[in-house]
């Protein structure tokens, strides 16, 4: 039995944990492609189909709209290469606690659930800044999904 856990610690690679700051301008950078993206994708649906101000329940069709565009941006693109341009840009990417591959439920936990919790209200986004006091660098949304965000050494 100790030999198995031996190796599993032999095994399990070490990673170098990204900080607060390398995080920060890694998700300003992917905020900057989302927004070119929502202007190129968004706009002229709204120009074409004529919906522009139109509101389902409390939120309009454009803020629907936005918000599936930033989503399908951070969950497709980390779970196909573990980062997103600004990860890529920055040299960081995200892995899961096991070391095995990211799983769709991780990233919705990470992207949608964690990520909602944090910007649901002004004050929340503070709780970022945890990511600098955290020995392992975790942000909330990383500790929802079982994941790290380290330097991409390869």
């Amino acid at each position: 039995m100790d030999e198995l856990n031996i190796q599993e610690e032999i095994i399990r690679p070490t990673y170098r944990f990204a900080g607060f700051w390398m995080r920060f301008w890694a998700y300003l950078l992917d905020l900057l492609v989302v927004s070119s993206l929502t202007s190129i994708i968004v706009t002229p649906i709204l120009n074409i189909s004529g919906l522009r101000g139109v509101q389902l329940a409390f939120f309009s069709i454009e803020i629907i709209l936005i918000a599936i565009v930033t989503l399908l941006y951070f969950v497709l693109l980390t779970k196909k290469w573990g980062q997103t341009i600004g990860k890529r840009v920055f040299g960081i990417k995200v892995v899961s606690k096991n070391s095995q591959q990211l799983t769709w439920s991780a990233l919705i936990f990470r992207e949608v659930v964690g990520r909602y919790i944090l910007q649901a209200f002004t004050l929340s986004y503070t709780l970022y800044v945890i990511v600098a006091f955290q020995r392992k660098k975790q942000g909330l949304h990383d500790m929802i999904g079982d994941t790290y965000v380290v330097h991409d050494e390869i």
